[in-house]
């Protein structure tokens, strides 16, 4: 199985709306790319390492498939929709990585 994860980061003019992210976004994903998506997962960030730090992203999205293949096969199709609606609760540009999942 492989993890996509989409990583927001922290900044001062940083805009996120989790309730549209969890409520609207990840459902537009999950009913786009199909069955091909085994779950998603939210995170919102809270700190950083260090006592009163900021946190390194101030949300981060995980999506699962099976493969990199269909991950591709089910996103590619769907991408312009999808990255479409970034701006509706974000100002920030993501970072995105892509992993085997060992445990989990």
């Amino acid at each position: 199985m492989i993890q996509i994860s989409v990583m927001y980061p922290d900044q001062a003019d940083a805009r996120f709306d989790m309730t549209y992210y969890t409520e609207i976004h990840l459902p537009l994903v999950q009913r786009l790319t199909g069955a091909a998506c085994r779950k998603v997962a939210a995170q919102r960030g809270v700190a950083g390492g260090q006592p009163g730090s900021r946190p390194t992203y101030v949300a981060m999205g995980h999506l699962y498939f099976d493969s990199v293949q269909d991950f591709e096969k089910a996103f590619g199709p769907h991408a312009k929709e999808i990255l479409g609606d970034l701006p509706n609760f974000t100002n920030l540009q993501p970072t995105i990585q892509i992993s085997d999942v060992v445990v989990g």
